[in-house]
């Protein structure tokens, strides 16, 4: 067989290993191995770029913003921020229509900038959220739907995991990719807002729900202690990292000692819980490094193989143009994502579709962002929308199925995609902080 066949079979055998449960990193970097040995066959230069591809991973600086967000983010969690912030939302849009709904996108979307994952964000206010509105009479469908909509927002709102593995896979800067996400994060929970508005005016049924006459007004005292330790986080992080004063690492480095200084303050960390938190810190900062190590192999056996250029190629020949490609693009995000979770989706296709995107002048930043909403469409798609399994199983509640939780997210699926197509037909969106 040709190089060419080679790569083609192996990208079909990694999206096959991992639909059938094969560990992700296994998967790409055992594929990847055999198939540059099949291609040369030589087994030590397969063995040499699998060296290369260890100690550019493990060697490259900004990899260090992974461990020290991911340990913020633990710590954020473990001092209720989440849960303070939710109080303070909630009870400022306790007589709207879908009140609590609005409440918990908005905290969401200020959780996000303080722990940037998506499953932490489902957890948290599946806990905190689901229980109050079915106590005001909101239809179960609606109330899980926007925990699971809203909580993609970890994933676009920096700092975002998603956002690191694209910087690492596409060579781009982490800073530019978490300034970048800020206005399509923000606008995307606009935009659910207005969507629940829309939902309540027009489909009452739906959201269900009556006023909550009993919240009490939170005293402005109590609203600055519950917010200001969040937004003094926030500050140090996209601030620092916003002015030039900070590099990603340095704001990682300062958001992870600002929020442990504030959970010692409020006294809910104990040497257990800092313990356990440095471990976690570990398994998620391994398996991420495992990721981007497989990841930079699988590019090499790509680049040998020849594929991207000759799927380039190909779409030349047609004369494609770039509106075609974005579909196909979109579709082939839309498809995988009811296979394979985020970071497969952007470890398998980006390799494919840079060498196509760069030709055309376009920004690799905005690339990325729309990379990473497309492929985020996917955590609310069944059969694997991640956040809607760990919102059934944080539930652990029988009035809800997980079809009810499918079905809620589907109207916030169906908005992502709205502002998926605006930052594609607007790449400035994407780009307005940086330039």
């Amino acid at each position: 067989m040709s190089p060419l066949e080679i790569g083609m079979l192996s990208v079909a055998a990694i999206v096959f290993l991992i639909y059938m449960g094969l560990y992700i990193p296994v998967t790409l970097g055992v594929v990847s191995f055999v198939s540059i040995w099949l291609m040369r066959d030589n087994f030590d230069l397969a063995m040499n770029l699998l060296k290369v591809a260890v100690s550019d991973s493990v060697m490259e600086y900004t990899f260090a913003t992974v461990p020290l967000f991911t340990f913020m983010g633990l710590i954020v969690s473990k001092a209720g921020l989440g849960s303070d912030v939710y109080e303070v939302m909630s009870s400022g849009f306790r007589r709207v229509k879908g009140g609590i709904g609005m409440a918990t996108v908005g905290a969401n979307a200020v959780f996000a900038a303080v722990t940037g994952s998506s499953i932490a964000s489902a957890s948290v206010f599946s806990k905190v959220s689901v229980p109050q509105m079915l106590q005001y009479g909101y239809n179960p469908r609606f109330a899980v739907g926007v925990v699971a909509g809203s909580s993609v927002l970890g994933m676009i709102i920096p700092p975002s995991a998603m956002l690191i593995i694209y910087s690492f896979v596409a060579e781009q800067s982490v800073g530019d990719m978490f300034l970048a996400g800020v206005v399509p994060g923000l606008m995307l929970a606009v935009a659910y807002v207005g969507a629940i508005w829309l939902m309540g005016r027009f489909w009452p049924r739906f959201v269900g729900g009556r006023a909550a006459e009993d919240f009490e007004p939170i005293p402005w005292g109590e609203i600055a202690l519950k917010t200001v330790p969040t937004l003094l986080i926030i500050a140090v992080v996209l601030g620092g990292i916003y002015t030039g004063w900070l590099t990603p690492v340095e704001a990682g480095a300062a958001g992870a000692v600002v929020a442990l200084i504030i959970a010692m303050a409020r006294g809910r960390m104990t040497l257990k819980g800092f313990w356990e938190a440095l471990l976690e810190t570990g398994h998620i900062t391994a398996s991420i490094l495992f990721l981007i190590t497989a990841a930079s192999i699988y590019s090499r056996m790509l680049g040998l193989a020849g594929l991207p250029n000759e799927l380039g190629d190909l779409l030349a020949e047609s004369q494609v143009s770039f509106f075609w490609i974005m579909v196909l693009y979109v579709l082939l995000m839309l498809f995988l994502g009811t296979l394979l979770d985020t970071a497969s989706i952007i470890l398998i296709v980006v390799p494919l579709f840079l060498p196509l995107v760069e030709p055309m002048g376009l920004s690799l930043v905005w690339f990325g962002i729309i990379t990473v909403v497309g492929a985020e469409i996917g955590l609310l798609t069944p059969p694997l929308g991640i956040s809607c399994f760990v919102i059934k199983a944080t539930l652990n509640d029988d009035r809800i199925s997980l079809k009810d939780v499918f079905l809620g997210a589907l109207p916030f699926a169906a908005v992502m995609l709205v502002v998926l197509i605006l930052l594609i037909r607007y790449p400035a969106l994407s780009l307005a902080i940086l330039n």
